[in-house]
């Protein structure tokens, strides 16, 4: 019993030293905007005017130009809010983007199209690890690598403005 008790002990040490959850814990400086330079590929958590991190990204698959309709696979262009949260996400974990606002909707009604949705900041699709290497690869999301969107996620608060540019 004392070697069953033993080993079962061992493996939970094991477990959390290896940070088994994906969910972190974050005490640091307040992350007042996230900004994302789609020319550049990089994604900046902000404190004010202070870079706390930045990341390489991936981008929707048709990264030119901002998202305008439905199934266009841009990525959008604008400012925006992180809305929501996906603990159960297809993609690891995710934030959500606040897009379509009411001009994006304006312009793809004035065109006889939808605008589109549901585009987030997420890791790596949980079904297929190899599709995260390739370049741009997401419809229209924000992608990064499964451990930086755990700390997105830590750090990165509902209503943060997310700023996307060209």
């Amino acid at each position: 019993m004392k070697r069953r008790t033993f080993g079962l002990g061992l493996l939970a040490g094991l477990l959390a030293a290896c940070g088994g959850s994906k969910f972190r814990s974050y005490n640091g400086p307040e992350v007042t905007s996230v900004v994302v330079n789609k020319g550049t590929g990089r994604m900046y958590l902000l404190h004010h005017t202070e870079i706390l991190k930045e990341y390489d990204i991936y981008l929707g698959f048709a990264p030119a130009g901002p998202k305008q309709f439905e199934g266009d696979g841009k990525t959008p262009e604008g400012t925006y809010l992180i809305d929501r949260r996906n603990p159960n996400s297809a993609f690891h974990l995710s934030l959500g983007i606040s897009y379509p606002n009411a001009q994006d909707m304006a312009f793809a009604e004035s065109q006889g199209k939808r605008p589109g949705g549901d585009i987030f900041i997420h890791g790596q699709p949980n079904n297929d690890k190899k599709a995260g290497k390739k370049a741009n690869w997401t419809a229209g999301c924000i992608a990064v690598k499964d451990r930086e969107i755990e700390e997105i996620y830590a750090m990165v608060r509902n209503g943060t403005v997310i700023t996307i540019r060209a």
